[in-house]
């Protein structure tokens, strides 16, 4: 079932695969009391708050039944539609699995650390039993053999696939308005973008239709959207994941990760996805040291990013943390001369092969000319041989063996010399634009182009390499959320994740959206 075919509630609650949705949402009265089974009296409006350490244990422990949260998940999901987080939604398919996962613990079969969780999927990650389009529309039809090896461990440790979301085309862009498909919608302002290219599964995640997603970040994909929808987002080490069975854009800078609503969440998926479940606890705040890069991450912010950045950094002084003013030099000058160049010479060669090694059975040439305009456009701009700004041989290796090298060992002196656990800053300069506007931006009554508003702060964690922990800092006085990024040494995401645990309490909790 697509959902760009905008169906309406009924309509979606009463197709052939949504049939079962219905069944399911009539089973259980709002005000149902437990059953014989132990299952929670807890009103289905409440099911879909809960984080996923939550629904877990209570599913686990037979407190509530993995269909019944299933189900209320789906009668959200058809409540949300307008969102456009999905592209394949199969409620059928999802609600058998929450009964075989109701079964092996009835059973009493050993139970995985994600018994039961629906998680919907970043539609450009092969999954075996939905389609991967990667958001195009030359690949509708493709159905890898294989689960991607993240999927596999997510379902081997009792999860269950909630569909495939929406994203920007080929995750090229920003704003996940998808020409094909059609644009995801912010679930804080539904006129305005929720970021990309991971837009469907951060859409969702906020609009809760799920307490965890996963998603893909090769230039701020998971992190911008989780900034934009106010979640909390992390991007690995460069390589702590798989990323095996993701269609490409650089294996240089390419990592699948998690969205979530809360740290403890994020926890749990790094425990699984890099099969180390040793527990992590909230670092005591007293005495970190965050470092504070003002030269290149805080210059021309949006003044509301500015207010909430400022007093989210106000409370964590206040909690004890030291903030080292310091200056990360020749910063901007290296992303320069990185970033870009190693991203679009790299798409022309690593998506080919993704489509070749996984059995797409269509060319390169044949997406690209099936491509929506925005998409073609850019290929014959920037990528393809012959392009006005095509990457040539020389100057990508100057960019992978001269500059890149020169970029990490950059970081890695900066945190040696200020002592820092992570540097703070806020993720965007702006809150989520309006969809549609994409080519520049108005900041303190300048003119600025969209893509260094939305990924000037986020280029240089991805290029380097290190692991970037998105949390939402508060809401501007429109509504809109504006979050902080901590980016740590590369290797420490177990500490990056604790001190998350721990500054999540300092910062709060931002207020859900308002949705119809």
């Amino acid at each position: 079932m697509y959902i760009k075919d905008r169906l309406s509630r009924r309509g979606f609650l009463l197709g052939a695969s949504g049939l079962a949705v219905t069944a399911c949402a009539c089973q259980y009265d709002t005000q149902r009391t437990p059953t014989s089974d132990g299952d929670s009296s807890l009103a289905e409006s409440a099911l879909v708050d809960l984080s996923a350490v939550r629904a877990i244990g209570m599913m686990s422990r037979g407190e509530l039944a993995a269909e019944r949260y299933a189900g209320a998940l789906l009668v959200r999901c058809a409540e949300q539609q307008a969102l456009n987080c999905f592209i394949t939604l199969e409620p059928a398919r999802v609600l058998e699995a929450a009964r075989a996962a109701d079964q092996r613990r009835r059973a009493g079969a050993a139970l995985g650390p994600l018994h039961g969780l629906p998680i919907p999927v970043k539609d450009s990650i092969n999954t075996r039993e939905y389609p991967t389009t990667a958001g195009t529309p030359a690949l509708r039809g493709f159905r890898p053999v294989d689960d991607a090896p993240i999927v596999a461990s997510l379902i081997a440790a009792g999860a269950i696939v909630l569909g495939k979301t929406n994203l920007h085309e080929l995750s090229c862009g920003w704003t996940s308005n998808n020409h094909a498909f059609g644009a995801v919608h912010n679930p804080y302002d539904v006129s305005r973008i929720p970021g990309g290219s991971s837009g469907g599964t951060a859409a969702a995640i906020a609009a809760r239709m799920a307490p965890l997603g996963l998603a893909e970040d090769t230039e701020g994909s998971i992190r911008v959207p989780a900034a934009l929808c106010g979640l909390a987002g992390f991007r690995p080490t460069t390589g702590r994941y798989p990323t095996v069975g993701a269609a490409p854009i650089s294996p240089l800078f390419d990592q699948v990760g998690p969205h979530a609503r809360t740290v403890a969440d994020l926890v749990l998926f790094d425990s699984v996805a890099s099969n180390d479940h040793r527990p992590i606890k909230a670092s005591t705040l007293k005495g970190v040291r965050l470092a504070i890069p003002r030269g290149y991450y805080y210059a021309g912010l949006d003044p509301e990013v500015e207010r909430l950045t400022e007093a989210a950094l106000a409370k964590l002084r206040s909690a004890g943390v030291e903030l080292v003013e310091a200056d990360v030099p020749d910063l901007a000058s290296l992303i320069g001369l990185i970033t870009s160049q190693v991203q679009c010479h790299d798409l022309n060669t690593a998506l080919p092969k993704y489509l070749e090694t996984f059995g797409a059975h269509v060319r390169f040439e044949e997406v690209i000319a099936q491509a929506s305009a925005d998409i073609r456009g850019m290929f014959a701009k920037y990528i393809l041989p012959g392009s006005e700004r095509f990457i040539t041989e020389e100057v990508y290796r100057a960019a992978v063996d001269v500059y890149l090298p020169k970029l990490r060992h950059l970081f890695t002196d900066y945190y040696a010399r200020t002592g820092a656990t992570a540097i703070v800053f806020p993720a965007t300069m702006m809150p989520a634009t309006r969809i549609g506007e994409d080519v520049e931006v108005r900041i303190r009554g300048q003119s600025v182009p969209f893509p260094v508003a939305i990924a000037r702060n986020i280029a240089p964690g991805s290029t380097t390499g290190l692991p970037g922990l998105v949390l939402p800092a508060g809401l501007t006085a429109d509504g809109l959320p504006v979050s902080l990024e901590f980016d740590g040494p590369a290797g420490s995401d177990r500490a990056l994740l604790g001190l998350g645990l721990a500054i999540e309490q300092v910062l709060g909790p931002i207020p859900p959206p308002h949705l119809g």
